[in-house]
């Protein structure tokens, strides 16, 4: 009786209705940083609900496989949730990204086999499901090697690499065509036709993994929060094209979500860069001398380090700070110690503020996610077209592992590969603390003229140890 209810096609489409609609309102909550864990615990019962009427609607005669991918696929999807450092959370949602191109790849060279009649719909989803899913998993995999350092984060590029790459999207294209429409160009320009449909998803699954290598090595320094967005995007019109495919509406509609709110946020990543799109894929920023950023290749000035008892002077006599966090914070896990130290300066009279570029750190709200996690208010967090027409009021600017996002190069030096950027323009505030190790440039590989600045101050160090320092000043 209950099966018999599942199969009812009114149930199924009522379900998935339901479901799509829990998908609209979950990604609204997402908007919102304080309705964002309930949009995606929505957003997750949505797809619950989609799956268990899917599975218990097409008569699965045996579910043991199911059951097995389940198990196991459950299994390490809590693994690595448990396990994964902040740190490696851009990584990681490369990969997952990756994935999702890769199972809507298999889907849809699974319906080819299982198509018993050629259907012009059928194969038109099938072949754009193939290549966008092929260009998803592989771009994503050079993602994830760069971010995770297996290799070279620096972007690659050779002698036609703009070429090689236009080659190969042609041919995708005339592939494509051939493929859904059975003209065989080979036939028409040779006189034999060497080629079917088996083949051509054969050629389509190499061409659209070559292509997404040929985009993705490129892409290295400051751009890499940009291509997590489009390739996050990307996995979501395979998505809905492996929707297509076989028939499923609600994953035609949760791949349409999830495509459209991505390339809104690499629309916004891109903005954020003052780049294009087609600039980010074929203009491997970093690529170029950094000296070259700085006139004669070396940015003239003394660096001015300061201890922590200094710093905390400055702080302690300070009526306003802007918090500049960046890589380096999430690197050394210092959010806790920064949300204490703000605590501690409103304590003491101080008005505190959290300046949150929309790059900063390796994926799209980095920083964001690493604040939340330690409780810090989402009131205090401004953006930098809000707080830079006031920034010469600002007493102490603490900039914490941030670098390519607070560069006066992106304004003042014309030769910079960040030029023109919208930046954090924390070099007019009155001072400036830099928080660093060392100092070495940023994931982009340009120098950065703050740390010469007059008014900038070195605190050399780990970043934790240096905030908790400044917290025991204040509580001593």
């Amino acid at each position: 009786m209950i099966l018999e209810v599942f199969q009812n096609n009114t149930f199924i489409n009522l379900s998935y209705i339901l479901a799509s609609v829990l998908f609209i309102f979950g990604l609204k909550m997402l908007s919102s940083p304080d309705t964002a864990q309930r949009g995606n615990f929505v957003s997750s019962l949505g797809m619950l609900l989609a799956v268990v009427v899917t599975l218990l609607s097409k008569e699965i005669v045996s579910f043991q496989f199911i059951l097995i991918g389940l198990i196991g696929g459950g299994a390490v999807g809590a693994i690595a949730a448990v396990r994964i450092k902040m740190t490696s959370m851009p990584e990681l949602v490369a990969l997952l990204n990756g994935f999702g191109g890769a199972s809507s790849l298999l889907v849809a060279s699974a319906e080819l086999f299982a198509l018993t009649t050629s259907n012009l719909v059928a194969m038109i989803a099938i072949g754009i499901a193939t290549i966008i899913g092929g260009v998803t998993f592989s771009g994503s995999l050079i993602a994830f090697g760069k971010l995770s350092e297996i290799m070279p984060g620096k972007p690659y590029l050779f002698i036609g690499q703009k070429i090689l790459t236009g080659l190969v999207i042609l041919l995708l294209l005339l592939l494509l065509v051939q493929f859904c429409s059975g003209i065989f160009f080979a036939e028409i320009l040779f006189g034999f036709d060497w080629i079917n449909e088996q083949y051509a998803l054969i050629l389509l699954i190499a061409l659209s993994l070559l292509l997404g290598i040929l985009l993705a090595i490129p892409i290295g320094g400051a751009d890499m929060p940009v291509i997590i967005a489009l390739l996050n995007s990307y996995s979501g019109l395979a998505a809905c094209a492996a929707g297509f495919v076989i028939g499923n509406n609600v994953l035609i509609v949760a791949g349409s979500l999830v495509g459209a709110s991505g390339l809104i946020l690499t629309n916004i990543m891109c903005k954020a860069m003052n780049r294009s799109l087609l600039n980010v894929l074929f203009g491997g920023f970093g690529a170029t001398d950094s000296s070259a950023s700085s006139g004669e290749g070396k940015v003239q000035g003394d660096v001015k380090p300061i201890n922590i008892g200094d710093s905390y002077l400055i702080l302690e006599a300070a009526s306003s700070v802007l918090i500049v966090p960046g890589y380096g914070m999430a690197v050394s896990q210092a959010q806790h110690s920064v949300r204490e130290l703000g605590e501690l300066l409103q304590d003491n009279g101080c008005d505190v503020k959290y300046a949150i570029h929309p790059v900063a750190g390796r994926m799209p709200g980095h920083m964001n996610v690493l604040l939340a996690e330690a409780n810090v208010s989402y009131d205090v967090l401004v953006e930098p077209q809000d707080v830079n027409p006031i920034m010469d009021t600002i007493d102490v600017c603490i900039v914490i592992g941030a670098n390519d996002v607070v560069n006066p190069d992106a304004r003042e030096d014309e030769s910079s590969p960040i030029y023109g950027m919208p930046v954090i323009e924390v070099d007019r505030a009155k001072t400036v603390f830099v928080l660093k190790r060392s100092m070495a440039s940023g994931f982009a590989g340009i120098e950065n003229s703050l740390f010469f600045k007059q008014n900038t101050r070195m605190l050399f160090g780990d970043a934790k140890e240096s905030v908790s320092g400044l917290v025991s000043e204040f509580k001593s």
